[in-house]
């Protein structure tokens, strides 16, 4: 009943249920026009009801009417499309299509739907959330797209196109917004004819800033927004023959972002006074905060400033066309935060002003890429062959900088909540002593506030491709398209320290190897105290054993520095059939491809054998030499197999129905686990999504459109999916086995209608927009199951309805219009992913942190075009 009471409220507020999510290309005037939907999907400038792909075309006037502003919103206007980010923005949002998607918080992890913006692939989600702004159309292909888009677009790709330099004439428009949260958003375009009919210039920018909407008892907020980014372009077409497109573009993010609210307390909390602290550092926790959006800990920054230039040149040459776009970015981002989610002085990442330890850096990735493509298509045959060949080149450096410094409350707040009062009061101070003296005795406790590290990852990807899409028109009606892809991977990358210092867990070492510690609570010491983030590589091994680094004999970060090298074919075979005009009937076999890497992590080539080596070492008379074996830092790359059919329809002429079935397998699939204490990055043996999806969308009379879309998509781990899976990650892969992928609803749906006409007969134009979407309810976590083999408490998001509306007034000239907006306006609370709550508890008592969505929001736009 709830849910029904919110649909009538919304078809009482605002006539008419949601503006077209699909491009239909809105109206610039009170009709509303039925043109056919132009797509770049294939490269090639088609009508999206001819080509055997599902794809959602959306024009920027519908963009306008939702209030997408950047990509993050888009899955309240396609179903299929969902995007998350957890503790940073920059660093771990993850995009899936159809359920499947890379979840991670690891540079070296990249993602399975391509960002490509005016045809420039984008090398991270982190690297596209730049606002979408000056639009001339934006596609979300499903499936896998990588005969065509190249590379990471095993699950499907975004292609964005912005507007072109006009040049005839002068246009330019300004969009002014105000909003709760003292939301402010300026939006403003010109373009310029530079040589009339030859050049023209057009500059494009935009500036939003809100109030972050969570906030901690002592004021501060968190998940605001302030940002700004600057587009430039010149365009020409000195022949009709030749045209180029210079553009440049400059983004800069300051935010606080991105904090979490616990919706779930350790109940080891109580302990907190035991072991000397004041408080548990958690004042607000539970459904209540999750609801109040109420988090705890002080304020966390993210940021991020990019720099980019393309050039794509197009050129008829006769027999064919040539197109080439080349491409270089520059992002650079940061990240600094302190007390783990808590109000607690435990641990600082970055350079906090007089919270990081002294010599401690900034933390955040330098993401360099450069990138070019070259490409030929023509025809043949008297238009029967529709060829396309192509090459593609990618050099990408990243320096990742990852540096944490512990504080004053760390050793603390570690025994408190993972030793409780099994080990007496901070066992995690007193310990150290059995290690801190020198030769046999036993010294002073040692404390690890101050311990620091300074680490950094490199790498360097090269990637190179060639490729072809071909068409053949076997009659009339039927066609066959084959495209293949050659991809070769390679890519170094290394994990040095510059510095560090831990004296406490050096002396936790040396007590655990001499023997002092008792083994029930070693495991928990050396995790703790050495913390694999704030530990240096430099710790040694007591004499007693042989000296040496203390790596070659516990599981403790390690430098490395490794090569990965892969190469795929990637391809595809549609069949489709033009029944009638108005029918189009497809089926094809997609074989997708994304590549592997390292994980950039510091724990992620730790000693997999201590106890062998150990025991080893423990044997007498003749101790045992035991061989190292250390974990593998790379993981595989991924592959994906689909089978797709559809339908593709008009109906009485105006209205569009397209339907699909499909079928994604996957192999070699990449998963990454936040521990608690690491973030894990494996590959499991396989995944799969199998479902339909449904899009309606048209004219229902002269001034008003609607739209129906829904996918159900059946994702899953199969419960072989921890066949091969390496020896680090086996029990994770097995928890994962049976269950459905994260953040991957089987049910999914948004329905609207939108009317655009007259006021009366005053000659003001009249807008009334709103848009229903639902999703069924989905798992947040990575994994289901705790190392218990428990199911994890708040994994499930609930299903749950989100509405949007607006309402526009537009002046006779059609110069100026005025609109009042809401964006989930029934304050649905949601998250978006949750997971443990860092150094919070163990098995079936662990806190656990949720990633909350955007709440109520609303305001009004004034818009000014000229």
């Amino acid at each position: 009943m709830k849910n029904l009471h919110k649909i009538l409220c919304v078809a009482m507020c605002s006539t008419a249920l949601a503006p077209a999510a699909y491009a239909q290309n809105a109206p610039t005037q009170k009709k509303i026009e039925n043109e056919a939907i132009i797509v770049t999907a294939t490269l090639r400038e088609a009508n999206v009801q001819d080509i055997p792909l599902a794809v959602t075309a959306v024009a920027p006037e519908a963009l306008e009417k939702q209030g997408v502003q950047d990509i993050k919103t888009l899955s309240s206007i396609s179903p299929s499309f969902n995007i998350q980010s957890s503790q940073t923005e920059t660093q771990g949002t993850s995009i899936k299509v159809r359920g499947v998607g890379t979840t991670g918080n690891n540079t070296g992890l990249e993602s399975s739907v391509g960002v490509f913006i005016d045809g420039v692939y984008q090398s991270r989600p982190g690297v596209a959330l730049g606002d979408l702004v000056d639009l001339e159309r934006l596609e979300i292909l499903r499936g896998p797209q990588g005969t065509l888009f190249g590379r990471n677009t095993s699950a499907g790709a975004l292609n964005v196109t912005t507007k072109k330099a006009n040049l005839s004439e002068v246009e330019g428009f300004v969009n002014a917004s105000y909003g709760n949260y003292n939301f402010m958003n300026v939006q403003a375009g010109v373009s310029v004819p530079v040589v009339q009919d030859v050049a023209g210039f057009r500059l494009s920018g935009t500036y939003r800033k809100r109030d972050g909407y969570l906030e901690s008892p002592s004021g501060v907020e968190s998940n605001n927004r302030d940002r700004y980014m600057l587009r430039g372009q010149l365009y020409m077409e000195p022949s009709s023959d030749v045209s180029i497109r210079l553009l440049a573009d400059y983004a800069k993010s300051d935010e606080n972002c991105c904090n979490a609210v616990i919706v779930r307390e350790t109940e080891l909390a109580p302990f907190s006074a035991f072991h000397g602290l004041s408080d548990d550092g958690v004042a607000q926790s539970g459904l209540s905060a999750l609801e109040n959006l109420s988090i705890n800990g002080p304020e966390y920054f993210n940021g991020s400033k990019q720099w980019g230039v393309s050039g794509e040149l197009k050129w008829d040459l006769g027999g064919a066309k040539m197109t080439y776009i080349g491409s270089y970015r520059d992002f650079d981002s940061y990240t600094a935060y302190s007390g783990g989610f808590t109000s607690r002085n435990t641990y600082t990442v970055g350079n906090l002003t007089g919270l990081q330890a002294p010599s401690v850096g900034p933390s955040g990735d330098r993401i360099k890429t450069f990138t070019q493509e070259l490409r030929f298509q023509g025809t043949a045959f008297n238009d029967k062959f529709d060829w396309l060949i192509g090459g593609f080149y990618s050099d990408e450096d990243i320096t990742a900088k990852q540096t944490m410094s512990l504080g004053p409350d760390y050793q603390a707040t570690g025994s408190a909540f993972n030793f409780a009062n099994a080990a007496g009061v901070n066992p995690l101070f007193a310990l150290t002593a059995l290690g801190s003296g020198p030769g046999a005795s036993i010294g002073a406790p040692v404390n690890s506030n101050g311990s620091f590290a300074n680490n950094l990852f490199l790498q360097d990807a090269k990637s190179w491709s060639i490729f072809t899409h071909n068409v053949l028109y076997l009659t009339d009606k039927l066609s066959v398209t084959l495209g293949a892809r050659y991809v070769n991977e390679k890519k170094e990358a290394s994990f040095d320290q510059i510095n560090g210092s831990g004296n406490a867990c050096q002396a936790s070492i040396n007590g655990v190897l001499l023997g002092r510690v008792p083994g029930a609570l070693s495991p928990g010491l050396i995790g703790l105290n050495c913390f694999a983030f704030a530990t240096p590589v430099t710790v040694t091994a007591p004499a007693a054993v042989g000296g040496g680094l203390a790596s070659r004999l516990l599981p403790l970060p390690r430098e490395w520095a490794q090569t990965f090298k892969d190469d795929e074919i990637t391809y595809t075979a549609q069949v489709s059939y033009k029944a009638t005009p108005d029918v189009l009937i497809y089926g094809g076999y997609s074989h997708g491809f994304k590549s592997g890497g390292f994980n950039l992590d510091p724990q992620s080539a730790t000693l997999q054998n201590s106890a062998a080596i150990l025991a080893g070492l423990a044997t007498t008379p003749t101790p045992v030499i035991v061989a190292p074996i250390y974990a593998d830092p790379s993981f595989k790359s991924e592959k994906v197999d689909q089978i797709e059919i559809g339908v593709k329809t008009t109906i009485f002429d105006r209205i569009k129905a397209n339907i699909a079935l499909f079928d994604m397998k996957m192999s070699d699939f990449q998963v990454l686990e936040f521990t608690g204490v690491q973030f894990l990055t494996f590959n499991v043996n396989s995944a799969r999504s199998t479902g339909v999806e449904l899009e309606m969308f048209g004219n229902l009379s002269e001034n008003i459109s609607a739209n129906f879309s829904a996918t159900y998509a059946d994702t899953r781990y199969p419960s072989n999916c921890a066949n091969g899976v390496v020896v680090a990650a086996a029990a994770s892969a097995a928890r994962l086995c049976g269950s459905s992928l994260t953040n991957a609803p089987k049910f999914t749906m948004v329905y609207g209608m939108s009317y655009d006409g007259d006021l009366g007969s005053s000659g003001w134009g009249l807008s009334l927009n709103g848009n229903l979407s639902y999703s069924s309810k989905r798992r947040t976590s990575t994994i289901p199951l705790d190392t218990n083999n428990l199911p994890i408490p708040f994994d499930y998001q609930d299903a749950y309805f989100k509405v949007n509306t607006r309402i526009g007034l537009t002046t006779p000239n059609e110069q100026f219009t005025f609109e009042l907006w809401g964006t989930n306006i029934f304050n649905e609370i949601t998250r978006g992913i949750t997971t443990n709550t860092p150094l919070r508890g163990g098995a079936g008592t662990r806190s656990r942190i949720g990633f909350v969505d955007e709440p109520r929001m609303y305001g009004l736009t004034v818009r000014a075009k000229f």
